[in-house]
């Protein structure tokens, strides 16, 4: 005989509570205390609880899980920090819920687009999570006619429906454009993420308010797509030009480092002849030589907050949008007053 799978009563009387708290709890609705909340979840773990998806799909027409499409190449989600690292914080407040992320890579707008009316047609997903926010981006439009809840990563530049999680880069990277000049760099380049994000143009536009408020003219910008060779190609441009920048802010740590590399192959000690900065602060920045000097975000509490709103918004609870820290410069090796000029130097 097959061993009898606990139930939610199993775990309201565990944890000596009612079958509403318990559902309360489980569901991750208001309606119970902290205190109680955790005696439930722990409650769950101990007895081995596990939600039956088919009873509960039948009984609420919802599919308990959320969804995150991305327009990009697999190489590409493979090699990019950022996205486990948010993952990671949507896990940890979904699979206590007993709630599941739909993940979906898909090649182009074209399939993106057709990603979401499959979700929404499918009734696979309750709702969706909306990052890399594109100027005019068309996708709002599209979740409203589909008719599925949303929440955006930052704020898009059009009319929004949904509420928006954000978490502002734009100080982190002023900030260490400032702590450049402070240290009396003049030629301060910057390279950038793809125009066609807001977060690669609100980087940039950072980098260059920056420099104007200081009465410095923007030393040179090349565009990249956030890429370790793209941050390599970049940093190859800068340096062959007839007069190089001292600095580079980079908008992200993995065209830093690979940047790094380049500059160091070609003569240039870092951070003697070069000053480098990063973007994330990924466990990688700390262990280059020198270390980075970067912004720091918490992708993983980024994930977290946009998970507690999408599940609120999908419960029919009040969602608005939310404000998280910004990110914060951390000063490492990479970054040392400018080199004094020097006659005859070719490089």
């Amino acid at each position: 005989m097959a061993e009898r799978r606990p139930t939610i009563a199993d775990v309201a009387a565990h944890a000596g509570v009612s079958l509403g708290a318990v559902s309360f709890a489980l569901n991750g609705r208001p309606g119970v205390g902290e205190e109680t909340r955790k005696r439930i979840l722990a409650s769950a773990r101990e007895l081995g609880w596990q939600p039956s998806h088919r009873a509960r799909s039948l009984s609420t027409s919802r599919a308990f899980a959320l969804g995150l499409v991305l327009a990009r190449s697999p190489e590409l989600f493979g090699a990019d920090p950022f996205f486990p690292s948010f993952i990671g914080g949507v896990e940890t407040v979904l699979s206590p819920r007993g709630q599941s992320l739909v993940l979906q890579v898909v090649p182009g707008l074209e399939a993106e687009a057709k990603g979401y009316r499959r979700l929404a047609g499918e009734t696979r997903v309750d709702g969706v999570f909306l990052s890399d926010l594109r100027h005019g981006d068309t996708r709002i439009g599209l979740l409203a006619e589909l008719g599925l809840p949303a929440v955006t990563l930052n704020r898009p530049d059009v009319e929004s429906p949904f509420p928006a999680v954000c978490l502002d880069d734009r100080p982190g990277v002023a900030a260490a454009t400032r702590h450049l000049i402070e240290l009396g760099h003049t030629r301060i380049a910057h390279v950038a993420g793809t125009a066609e994000f807001l977060h690669g143009t609100g980087r940039r536009t950072a980098w260059e308010e920056t420099l104007t408020a200081a009465g410095l003219r923007p030393c040179a910008v090349v565009e990249s797509d956030f890429t370790a060779a793209g941050g390599a190609a970049a940093t190859r441009d800068l340096l062959e030009r007839e007069e190089p920048p001292t600095a580079i802010v980079y908008a992200s740590d993995l065209m830093a480092v690979a940047g790094m590399a380049v500059a160091q192959e070609r003569g240039f000690a870092v951070p003697g002849d070069l000053s480098i900065t990063g973007f994330d602060d990924t466990e990688l920045a700390a262990y280059t030589h020198p270390a980075l000097t970067t912004v720091r975000t918490n992708a993983f509490g980024w994930g977290q907050a946009a998970a507690r709103v999408l599940l609120d918004l999908v419960a029919g609870e009040p969602a608005g949008d939310t404000e998280l820290a910004p990110g914060e410069l951390v000063l490492r090796g990479s970054t040392a007053p400018p080199p004094a000029a020097r006659p005859g130097d070719d490089r």
